[in-house]
């Protein structure tokens, strides 16, 4: 028997839930022990943008992992996991990328999205004119 759905066929919202909180805790853990792994290692052993590369990974893996367990990924994850990645590898290459102007492209963009496909409205509005 399938221990996901419930005696109604339906999925079993609470077995999701708990699984992407198991994932949620094992990526914060993992986050934990990078950044003490880090703190205890030599400065000289690890280049500067490496945390902020680890966490990227994290939070894309995290993402990636949901995904193929079929439970919702957080955009906001994905980005931020892009970002941070981006500039942690530019930061252990040598370069720093403009991250404020590159987050207000991405904020704006997604706001012009957002209004154009009219996925979220303002709650409390009514079509009486």
């Amino acid at each position: 028997m399938n221990t996901t759905m419930k005696d109604s066929g339906a999925p079993d919202q609470s077995g999701d839930r708990r699984h992407g909180q198991r994932l949620d805790e094992i990526a914060m853990a993992l986050v934990l022990i990078m950044t003490g792994g880090l703190w205890l290692a030599p400065k000289a052993m690890f280049p500067e943008g490496t945390w902020l590369a680890g966490l990227g990974l994290i939070l894309l893996g995290l993402n990636a992992a949901r995904r193929i367990w079929g439970l919702k990924t957080s955009g906001f994850g994905i980005i931020v996991g892009l970002i941070a990645s981006a500039a942690g590898i530019g930061r252990i290459l040598g370069q720093d990328l403009p991250l404020v102007p590159i987050l207000l492209i991405i904020f704006g963009v997604g706001l012009v999205v957002r209004a154009a496909t009219g996925s979220r409205r303002p709650t409390g509005m009514s079509d009486v004119s």
